[in-house]
């Protein structure tokens, strides 16, 4: 008996930047992507996180938002508020770079933690394009990998714990 080949997972990192705990009444100010690597039924094979990415500066939905929250971002919300991308726009342009890069492969969201990126990223791609290229479930959360693979409780990891070599460089703001 042959085995299934199955469609290959192309993995892309993705992280968001908000200005509040959940989209709709909060905003995405920033959407940044790289891909990570492929996988298929020979194996993994990683790829220069700093080859193929995007990175979009979105324009607020709505006049509310946590000043701590939008601390963190470190963005200026009201140049979001006058040279934002419109966010229908920057998505649609987000699921067209998917698509490109993802030619072939199943795309899968990468996160860490995923729960709060692929909330606001999938609210939006529903939203905005009425679809995500990931499905309504292709996320993975870099998280719960790590403690899974390292035996760990899942509340015991926090980059601070983890080896160097699993951890990002500088981020990237490139488009392509």
């Amino acid at each position: 008996m042959t085995a299934r080949r199955v469609k290959a997972s192309l993995y892309i990192s993705v992280d968001v930047e908000a200005d509040g705990p959940i989209p709709g009444p909060y905003s995405l100010l920033s959407l940044g992507a790289a891909v990570a690597g492929r996988q298929d039924a020979d194996g993994f094979t990683a790829a220069d996180p700093a080859r193929r990415t995007f990175y979009r500066e979105l324009r607020p939905i709505s006049d509310r938002f946590v000043p701590e929250a939008l601390a963190v971002s470190g963005l200026d919300r009201g140049r979001l508020l006058r040279e934002g991308r419109d966010p229908a726009r920057a998505l649609a342009e987000f699921s067209g770079w998917v698509r490109e890069v993802g030619a072939g492969a199943q795309p899968v969201m990468c996160g860490y933690p995923a729960s709060y990126d692929w909330t606001f990223l999938y609210w939006y791609l529903i939203r905005f394009t009425g679809e995500s290229p990931f499905g309504h479930s292709g996320c993975l959360d870099m998280k719960t990998l790590y403690a899974v693979k390292a035996g760990v409780p899942l509340r015991a990891v926090a980059k601070r714990t983890m080896p160097a070599e699993l951890l990002p460089g500088a981020p990237t703001r490139t488009t392509r």
